[in-house]
């Protein structure tokens, strides 16, 4: 039971059984959507591509990224984007027990709500796979999931900005929510073909007459609630 709903981790079951869950949205808009920051180390590169191309974006911070950059964190709420929850600890949460789980995403909450100035709706698991007791902490928190339905896999041994975009087309369309990583702190070399991606993936998008940006313009609710 706990580990069920681990199965919307999968792209095409989550596409079409859970289209919101899979942020789809506004079918002009596409929604991008940063993971694992805030790194003062890659962080201020999306920061500066963003704000030359005119364009807000939503990141999914962790909780003890944030304690460890609070005034980068700051940064970006003031350059206007969204902040939502990717947890505390980037660990796979099927394997995490209720009490751990309600712990992480807590302490990973209140740091967002702190630095946001008001309690954060959004949450995106780590590795996009969710579990029971994560879906019950969320609720509780009143924390909605959304994962994605393209993304750059920066992982990939020998990653350019090239490859991301190839990725990323093999999935983008209208509607769509876009994952890239801010930050090497899970997985080492990633931010960077992604933010050489980043410039290709905002050109594709004027192409085909796409909005970019944040998941509020998304047809999302709005990214910020009065905690109950």
């Amino acid at each position: 039971m706990q580990a069920g709903p681990g199965l919307t981790g999968f792209g095409p079951v989550r596409a079409a059984a859970f289209p919101r869950l899979a942020g789809q949205g506004d079918p002009g808009h596409v929604a991008l959507t940063f993971d694992d920051g805030p790194d003062p180390a890659t962080t201020p590169g999306f920061l500066d591509q963003l704000a030359s191309s005119g364009i807000r974006a939503t990141f999914f911070m962790l909780g003890r990224m944030i304690a460890r950059a609070p005034a980068l964190a700051a940064e970006v709420v003031a350059a206007g984007h969204e902040l939502a929850v990717h947890g505390f600890e980037h660990r796979y949460l099927p394997l995490r027990g209720p009490v751990a789980t309600w712990s992480d995403l807590t302490r990973a909450a209140e740091l967002v709500a702190d630095t946001a100035g008001a309690w954060p709706r959004f949450f995106r698991p780590p590795y996009g796979v969710l579990s029971g007791p994560s879906l019950l902490t969320a609720r509780q928190l009143g924390l909605t999931p959304v994962l994605w339905g393209a993304w750059g896999r920066e992982w990939t041994p020998g990653s350019t900005g090239g490859s991301v975009l190839r990725h990323l087309l093999r999935g983008l369309d209208g509607g769509v929510t876009v994952l890239l990583h801010d930050s090497d702190s899970v997985t080492p070399a990633i931010a960077a073909p992604a933010l050489a991606g980043l410039p290709l993936l905002l050109d594709e998008c004027e192409r085909r007459g796409l909005r970019v940006g944040p998941l509020c313009d998304h047809g999302m609710p709005v990214p910020y609630v009065e905690r109950t």
